[in-house]
């Protein structure tokens, strides 16, 4: 337990009067917390930075074996008790290398982007919707749901699959709300056992964290009720897979005024010039950003028209904006004040993502750059010759494509720096290898006999 004589007051607003451990955690380039455990006693010492670890055994924390340790400098104001381990309280931390920021930590990547903003006086809020699967192992066919109901064709929002699962997700709404994170809907999606919790937003690098930690969170949760949470964008090739959508808005740093919001749109969208700008940044570098939103191989099995068995999988395959209209990648909402990218799904790194999204829409600001009218139409039913006339692109259609893009595109190595941006692609290119030199089931089941 903590002791009297210990300054905790910059770990508040937690009550870690109960609290034995402490995990000083940060992320491997898939968001994934990594982490060491630290008795109570040591609090002084986790804090200052005396935890280290060896990079080179991580994915994408960019080291040689030979290389100085990393360490994690845990950020106090992100401390929280573990909902569901009262004893144990987490921390997200910075890596620093040789007495400084670390260059290639995800985390300090999103604070230097944020700093960017900064300079321009802006913030940025976002909020991530959370959609995942829970499941269960099974002998026979790998995975199954919780609910042992029979599967419909269309299971979006239905109640009695909701109330099926009712035991694991009141304890997970229940965990977040003790957080302070405002869950204010929660329903069964498209997905066979997949759902969707949404919550209020927060400025992006509390944001980027607690997404960190729900994962995290949910996992555990989901194995206390003999279910997996699954954060795999699409386990199910004829169901809709899970995004998680960003939605973003800049405010003044100084007023805290959200500069998207505006009395007057001349296109009807109820978005300010500024959020304009902005989206037009992330348009001109939407390609290089699918690859850090959408990062796995299985993400472009979600990004398609088609493919779910209650019709259209609601997935964004155009690299166009538009009004309410969710058939365009970026969407101003019905309210208007913020833009949502619906492109990135729920295995995505938050915080590169952010700082990906961050840095293009600054670009448009700085550059006054103008997105064109807002698509207003379905665009799943526009025809090629139809797309071509209003300039509009497909997006990447395989993670080789993205990560392609993304290596070709300079604005990708000024966000994460050259030795993330090298491990990145080196990585991702890597995954693609292997991916396609795999046989799978399909080819098998094609060709085995086929002659």
């Amino acid at each position: 337990m903590i002791r009297e004589n210990q300054d905790t007051t910059a770990i508040a607003p937690a009550d870690f009067a109960n609290v034995d451990y402490l995990i000083a955690s940060y992320v491997d380039m898939h968001g994934v917390s990594k982490a060491k455990m630290v008795p109570v006693d040591h609090l002084d010492r986790m804090m200052g930075g005396s935890e280290l670890f060896t990079g080179a055994a991580l994915d994408g924390v960019p080291q040689d074996v030979s290389d100085e340790e990393v360490a994690a400098h845990p950020d106090p104001a992100s401390g929280r008790i573990l909902p569901w381990q009262p004893d144990i309280a987490w921390f997200a931390s910075d890596l620093h290398c040789e007495g400084k920021p670390f260059e290639a930590c995800s985390r300090n990547i999103l604070k230097r982007t944020l700093a960017s903003a900064a300079e321009m006086g802006f913030g940025m809020n976002l909020g991530i919707e959370a959609e995942f699967f829970v499941l269960q192992d099974d002998e026979e066919k790998g995975f199954k749901p919780l609910s042992s109901r029979h599967h419909l064709a269309k299971p979006a929002y239905d109640t009695v699959r909701l109330l099926d699962n009712m035991p694991w997700l009141s304890e997970l709404v229940g965990a977040m709300n003790s957080l302070g994170w405002g869950v204010y809907s929660f329903d069964h999606e498209d997905g066979i056992g997949q759902f969707e919790i949404d919550f209020k937003y927060f400025p992006a690098l509390e944001m980027a964290d607690n997404f960190v930690f729900l994962r995290m969170m949910a996992t555990e949760i989901a194995s206390k009720h003999g279910g997996f949470a699954s954060f795999m964008p699409k386990p199910y090739a004829n169901r809709a897979g899970s995004g998680a959508h960003f939605n973003m808005s800049l405010y003044d740093l100084k007023t805290q005024e959200n500069l998207f919001k505006t009395g007057s749109d001349p296109r009807g969208c109820n978005l300010s010039e500024l959020g304009y700008q902005f989206i037009a940044g992330v348009l001109r570098h939407l390609p290089a950003i699918c690859a850090v939103v959408a990062p796995t191989v299985n993400s472009y099995k979600r990004l398609i028209k088609q493919g779910s068995m209650s019709g259209f999988t609601w997935a964004p395959i155009f690299a166009c904006y538009g009004n309410n209209n969710r058939t365009n990648t970026v969407r101003i909402p019905r309210d208007g004040q913020r833009i949502e990218l619906r492109a990135a799904d729920s295995s995505c790194n938050p915080y590169l993502g952010a700082a990906m999204v961050l840095a293009a829409g600054l670009e448009g600001i700085r550059e006054g750059l103008d997105p064109g009218e807002p698509h207003t139409d379905n665009m799943y039913v526009k025809t090629p010759e139809e797309l071509e006339a209003l300039g509009v692109r497909m997006l990447p259609e395989t993670l080789e494509e993205a990560v392609e893009a993304f290596a070709a595109d300079p604005f990708s190595r000024q966000v994460f720096g050259d030795d993330m941006f090298e491990a990145w692609v080196e990585f991702k290119r890597d995954e693609w290898k292997s991916y396609i030199n795999h046989v799978s089931d399909w080819e098998k089941d094609r060709y085995l006999k086929f002659y």
